[in-house]
């Protein structure tokens, strides 16, 4: 609860015009909470094992890339 009381208030001041002592304190409020929204905790261990590897296809093809050398 007094996260939230210190980031109303900073975010107060920052709407107001003021700047803040120290944006980095901000930023972690910002997190925290982001990370509370998203059920992210650091307690858990990496998951990276759990989901499965991303293929990530090439923008564009190999013709494609021959067809526009040869237009430049």
């Amino acid at each position: 609860v007094k996260d939230l009381v210190w980031l109303l208030f900073e975010t107060s001041l920052l709407t107001s015009g003021f700047s803040l002592n120290d944006p980095t304190v901000f930023a972690g409020r910002i997190h925290k909470l982001i990370k509370l929204g998203l059920s992210i905790y650091d307690d858990e261990a990496s998951s990276s094992d759990e989901t499965p590897a991303v293929e990530h296809k090439d923008a564009v093809s190999e013709e494609e890339a021959t067809v526009m050398e040869e237009v430049d």
